[in-house]
């Protein structure tokens, strides 16, 4: 097994193929950083020269995107619409309001902030409208949207897809987002580390997991105090204010990595009520929540899909 790491998109990313031929891997693995780098660059919202940006400069105009651009709006668009609304990108206002206003890895190394309190109007993505033959995208005035997981989600999947070209088979994973291709020579699964999200640098478990997507979000990561409260990234649009969760972290599997990370954060926003609403008779998804006393709960299909090491 052949690995490469780095990091992007305030993440530690990690390559790893399986194959017979180093040298073929090592430039997959340079084609596959490169494209992580250049997409990074226009998904983000920390530069006032990424195509995000545009987009948020263009709300109440129409704005004539790029094609990985489209396409990551047209999938949050629909999972917005799965999620009855509860997945939104249009709350950068409120990211912004908790002191979410520049990257993860910049908050992490100044002292804590304080900032005007003002309520924030909340919007509903589901109200943009899309012209698939021109690929633009009409924001309502004044929207501003964040697409921060999704986008890396989609990144990893098409970084993922990307490598398989240059080996038998490979996974990458971008922060808590993780897209599997095929499976090692010899291998029945893919071994995935269950985070411990009250002692993250522990595992609860090793996961056996089949190709696909496996995304995780958890309360305890990015975490920053402003206003002298503790804030954290998932916010949850009924209140325009960072979740109140009754667990601790959900890992979801999923065919696509976008689907996964985005049911990852509304089953971490909405609970157990939300996750039986979404995961009754399911069988392309599955998810295991951790709760605020170390406990494991699942899907009722989850055994199907994530084979928990003993």
């Amino acid at each position: 097994m052949h690995y490469h790491e780095f990091r992007a998109m305030n993440s530690a990313i990690l390559l790893v193929a399986d194959g017979d031929n180093p040298t073929l891997i090592e430039k997959g693995f340079k084609a596959v950083r490169e494209f992580i780098e250049q997409s990074e660059q226009r998904f983000t919202r920390f530069t006032e020269t990424s195509e995000l940006t545009a987009l948020n400069h263009s709300a109440g105009k129409w704005f004539e995107t790029s094609g990985d651009m489209f396409q990551v709006l047209q999938q949050a668009y629909q999972l917005a619409q799965d999620t009855m609304g509860i997945f939104n990108p249009a709350i950068l206002p409120a990211l912004k309001q908790a002191g979410y206003d520049r990257s993860m890895d910049e908050i992490k190394s100044i002292q804590p902030r304080t900032g005007a309190e003002q309520v924030v109007a909340m919007q509903d993505f589901r109200e943009i409208r899309m012209d698939e033959a021109k690929q633009a995208i009409l924001l309502p005035a004044e929207m501003q949207v964040d697409l921060g997981g999704i986008a890396k989600g989609w990144i990893a999947e098409q970084a993922a897809r990307q490598l398989a070209e240059y080996a038998r088979a490979c996974a990458v994973s971008a922060g808590g987002d993780m897209f599997l291709v095929n499976l090692p020579k010899g291998e029945m699964d893919w071994e995935v580390g269950l985070e411990d999200p009250l002692h993250p640098e522990l595992n609860l478990t090793v996961l056996h997991v089949k190709p696909g997507a496996v995304a995780t979000s958890s309360v305890a990561k990015r975490q920053w105090v402003h206003n002298g409260r503790m804030q954290h990234h998932l916010i949850d649009p009924r209140s325009g204010e960072p979740a109140k969760t009754e667990w601790l972290s959900v890992t979801v599997w999923a065919e696509s990595a976008a689907q996964a990370e985005v049911y990852a954060k509304v089953l971490l926003i909405g609970g157990s009520e939300m996750a039986d609403e979404l995961f009754n008779n399911q069988t392309d998804k599955a998810y295991l929540a951790v709760d605020k006393q170390g406990w494991v709960i699942g899907s009722q299909n989850y055994q199907e899909v994530f084979h928990v090491q003993s």
